[in-house]
């Protein structure tokens, strides 16, 4: 009989945070859109990266010439979801109120200028 390895490893420190890291056809653009539309602050920005922050949640972007990497991406973003829908109804964006869904969650969907879909959620 083998011990399994979470028997034998050594204590690890905790996870803090999980990060998605989506697709991007122009940072300039995806800037953009997430600062005015969605009201992420920019954090870095070079030539092949991009870093946006609301509220303590991180989105960061790498540049990519392949628009179908974009349009198969998407990430979950939990928060209130209709004080996000109000918010960005606000900053000019036109999107589907959220839905109740049935395994549980109000779920706003928003697709970026590239693809990607951000999954905003919150349990019901």
């Amino acid at each position: 009989m083998t011990r399994a390895a979470s028997d034998t490893a050594p204590a690890a420190g905790p996870v803090l945070a999980t990060v998605p890291v989506l697709a991007s056809l122009d940072l300039d653009e995806s800037a953009a859109f997430y600062a005015d539309r969605l009201g992420f602050a920019p954090r870095l920005r070079t030539e092949d990266y991009l870093i946006v922050e609301r509220d303590g949640c991180e989105l960061h972007f790498w540049r990519c010439t392949e628009r179908h990497i974009a349009e198969n991406t998407s990430c979950y973003v939990r928060g209130d979801t209709r004080a996000l829908h109000a918010d960005f109804a606000a900053r000019g964006l036109v999107l589907d109120p959220p839905r109740e869904q049935p395994w549980g969650m109000r779920e706003l969907y928003v697709i970026d200028p590239h693809g990607n879909l951000l999954k905003f959620g919150e349990s019901t």
